[in-house]
């Protein structure tokens, strides 16, 4: 192998190994470095692929369990093989793993293992535990992703306490679930337990789950889980977290009434957040600069404090999303081509894949408040949809926020059935700066769950046709 390149991509995640696909593409003689044994990173490995697995295999368990019966679907007893389960997540884990190393060889990338570390603005060291090497790039790309964090005074031991990896393989449902923090993760691996078997409580520090979500959507979106049995304790902070005998001890304080309280539980889930992970890159020595919470500091094109030095994704601002990671990792190998990458963050979607699945772009009712931004709003119910009807998913509403001047849509939120794909074509929407009344006189293929988008849009303008 080589040890001279144009490009150099640290780190195997989504945003490394598109940036290094990209960059290949464009003729750039191209490597990617990754610590991990497979490529792909956290969203691949230990995070959205596998907890996707889950969520799909899960919610069947609990179909055929409990719901085929009502419709004629006569399944006999249903019992869960939990080793099988897991196996079948790890197959797809395995399969997409091999898929990107196919990738890398069809673009003639090459695969480096190892952990990364940078010598000057054009020298790469990398570790591979007997031995080092360094490597020469006239171009350095860090895409090193995030990890869990946690909170003062609680060890994720990933046995007892753990992070949503721990989460992911378990050997047997736990009795009772405790998990801290009522985000993404938090809320997408409870309903995965939960339809498994487990009593699941979920603490969140401030009043609403999924801080940041549109109200109507957060206020929807705990309705339902509260009545599919997961347990909430919102306004409430996790004061300590102990091990007897096996056994976790929660203590829990009320931020509102002060009243403390102590539960009991066979795991708990950390799942207040993520952080940057650049250790052992050697910023500091190279004089990196970052910003108070550990992300690095870019300028427009992604370029760092230092010449010929790149960073993108999770180690940067912005929501830690694989599409996120991807959309730049091409806009920055486009922008060193000196073609115009560009990534327009008023369009990326965000989606928690529960069910139903709840998905939003753009801005927010409350953020077009606090921007003084004047709008106008249309909703519809999924329940006055016909294919939602017929298929007996009616839960949630699709709301679009549009400008009350010009119509040009400003925000999209939805929840139920199918809305993480649905969201694309909002996205499309907003990307060229559509109208609801464009919306509203698209024709969409009837019956559809898209068609509630329609009837969204022609709500804006207060026209819907059934409801």
């Amino acid at each position: 192998m080589s040890d001279s390149f144009d490009f150099i991509v640290i780190g195997g995640g989504p945003g490394g190994y598109v940036c290094a696909i990209r960059a290949a593409q464009l003729g750039f003689k191209t490597a990617c470095i990754e610590s991990r044994s497979t490529l792909g990173g956290t969203c691949l490995n230990v995070g959205c692929i596998p907890s996707k697995s889950l969520l799909n295999l899960s919610e069947n368990f609990s179909k055929a369990k409990n719901n085929f019966s009502s419709v004629g679907i006569e399944t006999g007893n249903v019992t869960l093989n939990l080793e099988k389960m897991m196996k079948a997540k790890e197959k797809s884990v395995m399969l997409l793993t091999k898929g990107i190393e196919f990738l890398f060889k069809k673009n003639k990338i090459s695969y480096i293992r190892g952990k990364a570390s940078i010598k000057s603005n054009k020298e790469v060291i990398v570790d591979q535990g007997n031995s080092q090497k360094v490597y020469k790039a006239n171009n350095i790309i860090i895409s090193t992703g995030s990890e869990p964090t946690s909170l003062p005074g609680i060890k994720i031991d990933e046995k007892n306490i753990v992070s949503s990896t721990g989460a992911l393989s378990f050997n047997k449902v736990p009795k009772e679930l405790v998990i801290i923090g009522g985000g993404y993760i938090g809320l997408e691996m409870g309903s995965v337990w939960k339809r498994l078997g487990s009593n699941v409580t979920v603490v969140e520090f401030l009043d609403q789950i999924v801080p940041g979500m549109d109200k109507d959507i957060s206020t929807e979106f705990l309705k339902i889980l509260k009545k599919q049995g997961i347990n909430f304790k919102l306004n409430s902070k996790v004061t300590g977290v102990s091990l007897v005998k096996e056994k976790a001890i929660i203590d829990i304080t009320s931020n509102e009434t002060k009243i403390r309280e102590r539960i009991q539980a066979d795991k708990v889930l950390v799942a207040v957040g993520r952080k940057s992970n650049t250790k052992g890159l050697n910023l500091e020595k190279m004089d990196i600069m970052c910003d108070s919470l550990g992300k690095i500091k870019v300028d427009k094109n992604f370029r760092t404090s230092v010449k010929n030095i790149y960073a993108i994704g999770d180690v940067i601002e912005g929501p830690m999303l694989a599409h996120k990671a991807e959309e730049e990792g091409i806009a920055v190998a486009e922008i060193i081509a000196g073609q115009s990458g560009h990534v327009n963050y008023n369009t990326i979607p965000g989606v928690i894949y529960t069910s139903p699945e709840v998905a939003s772009i753009g801005n927010t009712e409350q953020k077009l408040i606090e921007k003084n931004i004047k709008y106008k709003i249309g909703k519809f119910p999924f329940a006055a949809n016909s294919r939602a009807k017929v298929i007996n998913e009616t839960e949630g509403f699709v709301k679009i926020l549009a400008d009350k001047n010009t119509d040009k849509v400003l925000g999209v939120h939805m929840i139920g059935p199918h809305v993480g794909d649905m969201i694309a074509e909002m996205a499309l929407a907003m990307e060229f700066g559509a109208s609801s009344e464009d919306v509203a006189r698209t024709c969409h293929a009837h019956p559809t769950y898209s068609e509630a988008i329609k009837e969204a849009a022609l709500a804006v303008d207060k026209r819907p046709i059934h409801s």
